[in-house]
């Protein structure tokens, strides 16, 4: 897919994302569109499953950008986020060298810190030059990471670049359009929010969630997707481990169509909770009067 122009307003960002399926509201579509047109990172914070990384997703198909997505997880390490150096590759050209009598060894160690030794990482990757503009880089789940690894950060997300001691400087040409997100199990530093726009993505709406599955599911009937939104709603309410998210909603939908429901019924709630509930001691509580109370709620008719 060809690169596509920057939005030029943010109902022209609303309009973007909307074509690629994303129903965003109007405020997550202001704080998208003013870090494109800022090129400052976008931090989206919120609870797992809203819709946070799949903005990054839809921005990388919509522009025709390359998404270039850094998962972070606990110990991630610069070896495995931004690069490392191939020893094993250096070492056969160290050996051919002393087998061919070379004894030049600034030289040698000149050749064997040499690009093709340098093996990239996604956040060196999203620094380098690309025909259709600069990537979409997705840091995700930067809560999950070690604070060590943020405090890395800080440079490439104040100057886009990169320093290896013994390659040098790296810079993009053009910064990438970067994406964090964050399920705050753990507070960012403000030293890294401070470069960033910043979003809370919270749950959507009724009408926002009922538009959000019959976007993604046409053919749904309309009494089973209002009786699903209601259901959710009420979940959310809650004293749940963890309540369901849009993605848990989209895909609990999905799986009454496949089962050819026409509307929420105790047999096939309680057969289905596990694709929007992902806690047994969630699952749990929702059993005999309290199912009963809920599937109630969301069965009648207004």
């Amino acid at each position: 897919m060809s690169a596509s122009a920057l939005p030029s307003s943010v109902d022209a960002m609303l309009a973007l994302l909307s074509s690629r399926g994303y129903l965003a509201e109007r405020a997550l579509a202001t704080v998208t569109y003013l870090s494109l047109r800022m090129g400052r990172p976008l931090f989206l914070e919120g609870e797992a499953g809203v819709g946070k990384t799949e903005i990054a997703k839809v921005l990388s198909a919509a522009l025709g950008r390359k998404l270039i997505r850094l998962q972070c997880y606990e110990g991630l390490d610069v070896a495995s986020a931004v690069y490392e150096w191939n020893s094993a590759a250096q070492m056969i050209a160290i050996r051919l060298a002393e087998a061919s009598g070379e004894t030049d060894r600034e030289q040698l160690a000149s050749d064997i810190f040499a690009d093709r030794y340098l093996i990239k990482r996604p956040l060196l990757q999203a620094l380098e030059p690309d025909v259709a503009g600069a990537p979409v880089l997705l840091i995700d789940e930067l809560d999950r990471a070690d604070e060590a690894f943020e405090a890395y950060l800080l440079e490439i997300l104040s100057d886009f670049q990169v320093t290896i001691p013994e390659f040098g400087t790296v810079k993009a040409p053009h910064p990438p359009i970067v994406i964090i997100t964050s399920n705050r199990t753990r507070e960012i530093h403000d030293a890294l929010k401070r470069r960033c726009l910043y979003h809370w993505v919270d749950y959507p709406t009724a009408e926002r969630e009922l538009a959000i599955v019959r976007n993604r599911l046409p053919g749904i009937p309309a009494k089973l997707s209002q009786q699903i939104i209601r259901f959710v709603q009420t979940l959310r309410n809650q004293d749940f481990y963890k309540s369901p998210g849009v993605a848990e909603t989209i895909d609990w939908a999905t799986a009454l169509t496949e089962l050819d429901a026409r509307s929420l019924t105790a047999q096939v709630v309680g057969d289905t909770l596990g694709a929007l509930l992902k806690y047994q001691d969630d699952i749990g509580r929702m059993q005999g009067e309290t199912l009963d109370k809920v599937l109630k709620d969301a069965t009648s008719e207004t």
